[in-house]
């Protein structure tokens, strides 16, 4: 489904996306990285992950223009193709590759793909954030890593289809402006561990054949419904919201403001509410707190009490300060 649209249909839409000057700024340095046929940026994979082959020279760069994502998917599939045999430096700019999730395709767009001289292929990441005195922000870097190993992922799915299969490299290339300038750094960053992780991640999904399964007959979630059916729909597939979603789902503030209306401790974070144990509403967590409700011999309604009387003792104490200064 689309669920910026969704979301907007709803009510709740979403305010994903760069701010217009990191967009221009980003581009930019894109397009500096990739002047010349991409000659620095070629340059830059030679010298940082693969410095016993022949330095680039006469380097090709295939059109992967195609109607659709489908059609350049399996444009860029076919320069894959081509370039894994040609024994010489390939850049594929934006290609576009499909990832198997939960059993439907979902379309990538890495910013680079270089074929290798010996036919690997590695990744090629550019972002806008800098490396100030060699060492860049890690959150943004991990980020860049997790980013980074959903497109190795959708390469190896690729290379499986060919034969021989041509080898994904893992240690990709991350490339961002140097210090406070627009010249381009680099640095090889081994991302098998995020591959690991991702992959784990995508084979625990629950198949979408399933999920559609277990809708009532008839849900549809088009965004030109009406707003009380397409809530219905939404509901039917069951979700637990946290803060963390703000940053990952078009539908958070949809789910947000659901999740506060019933009152649920989630809203207040995944730690809150494994800390609060059974305890699913904050209604049941002040009931526990003043000892209306839950069992004593929880670890958790006793943390609640223990910290509900503790308060009391303080606001008595202060009380108390107040009342004597007063006087």
């Amino acid at each position: 489904m689309d669920k910026t649209s969704l979301a907007s249909a709803l009510g709740a839409p979403s305010v994903f996306g760069q701010s217009q000057f990191a967009f221009v700024r980003g581009n930019a340095f894109e397009a500096r990285v990739k002047a010349d046929g991409g000659a620095e940026l070629l340059r830059l994979v030679h010298e940082k992950l693969d410095r016993d082959a022949e330095p680039p020279r006469d380097t090709q760069a295939p059109d992967l223009t195609a109607d659709g994502p489908r059609g350049r998917t399996a444009r860029t599939e076919l320069a894959l193709r081509e370039a894994t045999g040609a024994a010489a430096w390939t850049l594929l700019d934006h290609p576009m590759l499909a990832l198997d999730v939960a059993g439907s395709p979902a379309f990538l767009e890495p910013d680079a793909v270089v074929v290798h001289p010996d036919g690997s292929w590695t990744v090629v990441e550019i972002k806008s954030f800098p490396v100030l005195d060699g060492s860049a922000d890690p959150a943004k870097v991990g980020a860049a890593a997790r980013q980074a190993a959903v497109y190795v992922l959708a390469l190896e799915e690729l290379a499986a289809r060919l034969r021989p299969a041509p080898r994904v490299r893992h240690r990709v290339l991350l490339v961002c402006p140097k210090d406070f300038s627009n010249l381009p750094t680099a640095a090889a960053v081994d991302v098998r561990k995020q591959r690991a992780v991702t992959g784990r991640q995508l084979a625990r999904l629950t198949r979408i054949e399933e999920i559609a399964d277990a809708l009532p007959e008839g849900t549809c979630f088009a965004p030109d419904r009406p707003a009380e059916e397409l809530t219905a729909a939404v509901e039917a597939v069951p979700a637990a919201y946290a803060p963390e979603c703000l940053s990952a789902c078009e539908l958070a503030f949809h789910c947000r403001a659901r999740s506060r209306a019933a009152g649920a401790v989630t809203t207040l974070g995944r730690q809150a509410r494994a800390e609060l144990g059974g305890l699913a509403t904050v209604d049941d967590v002040l009931a526990a707190a003043d000892g209306a409700a839950g069992d004593p011999d929880d670890p958790a309604v006793a943390a609640l009490r223990r910290a509900a009387e503790l308060r009391a003792e303080a606001l008595g104490a202060r009380a108390g300060t107040l009342e004597a200064a007063c006087r």
